[in-house]
């Protein structure tokens, strides 16, 4: 009877082994999904980005510059002139 106790008290180490053995495999593979998930997310963001960043790029270049069609010399001259003629007038008097 004695042989038959060992061998059960060895049995049931063994089955401990394996199911301490099965539950690091278990957490492993959660903190595995875990990193898969962010690593996904991470992607996902990137891509919308990128997306995003072409976008603006290709609006900007197909926008007209407006700014071309002003004609800044004509409106600088009137300006400068309105108040050169204030200065020199108190000093003609």
């Amino acid at each position: 009877m004695n042989k038959v106790q060992d061998k059960f008290q060895d049995l049931v180490s063994e089955i401990k082994e394996q199911n301490r053995m099965i539950k690091e495999q278990n957490e492993k593979m959660k903190e595995e999904k875990a990193g898969k998930r962010i690593l996904w997310i991470l992607a996902i963001i990137g891509a919308v980005a990128a997306i995003a960043g072409i976008a603006y790029a290709v609006y900007r270049y197909l926008t007209p510059d407006y700014l071309e069609d002003f004609d800044d010399d004509d409106y600088e001259d009137d300006f400068d002139d309105y108040f050169e003629d204030e200065d020199e007038d108190p000093e003609k008097k």
